[in-house]
């Protein structure tokens, strides 16, 4: 398995969130299995012709997000992106459950405000 990365410099997409997208969807479509070793930084950048800060934010999103993890000087691997995700969606869904109760919001006012951003961020 290898990664497979293509930076489209015509692109109205930044070139760190082309990087971020392709590496979490084949890390999300399991052409990178968990456990994957990830190129460093700095050699990632040079295969690509980007600059390192450009890989770094990249690989500070997908850290974020859940998708790869670093360890120390053993270098960036892809996490079990999915597990990660579930527990941060349902923390993320506890604090919003918790916050509409203290704003007074009904069980279908909270379930509504929760579908309209659903509906707008996955433009349906």
């Amino acid at each position: 398995m290898t990664l497979k990365i293509a930076i489209d410099a015509d692109s109205g997409t930044a070139p760190y969130e082309q990087l971020r997208a392709q590496i979490s969807d084949q890390a999300h479509a399991g052409a990178l299995p968990v456990g994957y070793k990830l190129p460093t930084v700095r050699a990632l950048a040079e295969d690509l012709g980007l600059a390192a800060n450009t890989v770094a934010k990249a690989y500070r999103a997908l850290e974020s997000d859940g998708v790869i993890e670093t360890r120390g000087r053993n270098g960036t691997f892809v996490a079990a992106a999915g597990d990660a995700a579930e527990r941060q969606a349902a923390a993320a869904a506890q604090g919003y459950a918790e916050r509409a109760r203290r704003l007074g919001l009904g069980h279908e006012q909270a379930l509504a405000a929760v579908e309209d951003a659903l509906r707008a961020a996955y433009g349906r």
